[in-house]
């Protein structure tokens, strides 16, 4: 006998519930190499040729995604309600990433190719396809997992992101980045398919690899992950009946206490937690002064620890509950945070001075307070994918399984509407003290806030509360 799903319907297939994974294991990677390690710092430091100015344009355009997003994704999420499909507009906004991803590779040193502005605007309509994608592929979620494996199906799906970021991290490294800067047996002896690292092809490259692999990672989730049933409304009516459903959804959030509670908290715990990996690369680089290639290491040996994070967060969060598991990874990341800004160029824990000597004879994160960085932000990896993972499975576990595309738009609201919140705070305090350690020491705030109203959470299903016409 099949096993019943959170929306007490019968669930999928391993197959179909597997394949949902991938879904995330083919957005995850642009993400990662784009946003996170290669290609933002890329732009703020040779593109716009200013840190300061590309971190404040960056911190712009994530508020004004953030704003459409407001707009779009609850609407969005009620029409696929209405229609029954999200498939569709999964294999959609894939396809304007893939297209939009590729594009990346004409943004030029010094604002040349695509010019700084324009690429501003295409990284917003990326950003904005991304989080559609997000939505819909998160609100199969409920329908799909069988309720006792809900928690480590959403973990293995992050294992994935994590996985796929490090695979294509190490062929940038080995391929395109090491030749020409280390004589290890195993590295080519120039850049592979003609790559031009003095034009910074190495950075510009990432755009396209990621897009072809979420071409192809993909296509499991719509070839073999089962759909909702399609409606009899076509997609006007659908709009016309998810719009007025958007605000009766709205004006009943009060009633849903519970859900109002948990997303009012997560806005403030996800957009702290995403600051710190965020900005974590920024941080050391303008500490430690590390360049791209260590960035890479870096990141690479942090998306490990991410898929690990994942994949265990998901057998704790069936374990002991989504709110617990929770709990667990704000309250450690948060201590981790702490500890991570205790390092510096030639101290470690605030005050103690170590110097910048080598400590090992490995060419990167040769001084002790590098050496720490590096150990400590593993742990953060660690818990931050565990919070990502248990704040969905989570939101599955207390929506209304007949409104869940909508609960998860309002879902991906709580994590954009503030997206400029981070970056915001990050730069007054960086602005006010003249430290990068003030800077980051401010998303503990965000953290801490989170943390105390998911104390008011309480982890139960919810019922629809008003009629649906």
């Amino acid at each position: 006998m099949s096993e019943l799903s959170l929306a007490g319907t019968r669930a999928a297939s391993p197959l179909g519930y597997l394949s949902w994974t991938f879904g995330q294991g083919a957005r995850d990677p642009y993400y990662i190499l784009v946003v996170i390690y290669i290609f933002f710092p890329y732009f703020s430091n040779t593109v716009v040729g200013d840190p300061v100015r590309g971190q404040a344009l960056l911190g712009y355009n994530n508020a004004l995604s953030g704003v459409v997003l407001a707009l779009l994704a609850p609407l969005l999420g009620a029409i696929a309600d209405r229609n029954g499909r999200r498939k569709p507009w999964v294999a959609g906004s894939v396809i304007g990433m893939v297209i939009g991803a590729c594009l990346l590779w004409y943004v030029l040193p010094g604002g040349g190719g695509l010019g700084v502005y324009p690429t501003l605007a295409l990284l917003i309509a990326i950003g904005i396809l991304f989080s559609i994608s997000e939505v819909f592929h998160n609100a199969m979620l409920p329908s799909i997992a069988p309720a006792r494996k809900v928690g480590v199906i959403s973990g293995i799906a992050f294992a994935l992101g994590n996985v796929g970021g490090l695979a294509l991290m190490l062929f940038v490294l080995i391929a395109f980045s090491l030749p020409g800067e280390s004589d290890w047996s195993w590295v080519p002896a120039a850049p592979l398919f003609g790559i031009d690292q003095s034009l910074h092809e190495h950075d510009r490259i990432v755009g396209p690899l990621a897009a072809v692999w979420m071409l192809l990672l993909t296509l499991p989730l719509l070839l073999f992950t089962p759909d909702g049933v399609g409606g009899s409304l076509g997609v006007r009516q659908a709009a016309r009946q998810g719009l007025k459903d958007v605000f009766e959804t709205l004006r009943a959030l009060p009633r849903y206490r519970n859900i109002a509670i948990y997303l009012g908290s997560r806005m403030f715990f996800i957009d702290g937690m995403v600051g710190v990996m965020t900005f974590g690369g920024v941080y050391a680089s303008g500490t430690f002064h590390w360049d791209t290639t260590t960035l890479l290491i870096f990141g690479l040996c942090t998306s490990g620890s991410a898929m690990i994070g994942a994949y265990v967060g998901g057998l704790i969060d069936d374990r002991v509950g989504s709110k617990r598991s929770l709990k667990l990874a704000i309250g450690l990341s948060s201590l981790i945070l702490v500890l991570l800004i205790s390092y510096e160029r030639d101290t470690i824990f605030y005050f103690i001075p170590v110097g910048t000597e080598p400590v090992w004879s490995f060419p990167y994160f040769r001084s002790l307070p590098e050496l720490a960085y590096f150990i400590t932000n593993q742990f953060f990896a660690f818990f931050f994918v565990t919070g990502l993972s248990s704040s969905r499975t989570l939101m599955a576990r207390l929506s209304p399984p007949e409104m869940a595309t909508q609960f998860f738009g309002l879902f991906a609201l709580s994590g954009t509407v503030t997206a400029f919140l981070a970056p915001l705070v990050v730069g007054t305090f960086t602005d006010w003290f003249d430290s990068q350690r003030a800077g980051m020491a401010s998303l503990i705030v965000l953290m801490a806030l989170g943390y105390v109203g998911l104390l008011f959470v309480q982890e139960e299903q919810s019922q629809v509360l008003h009629r649906r016409s």
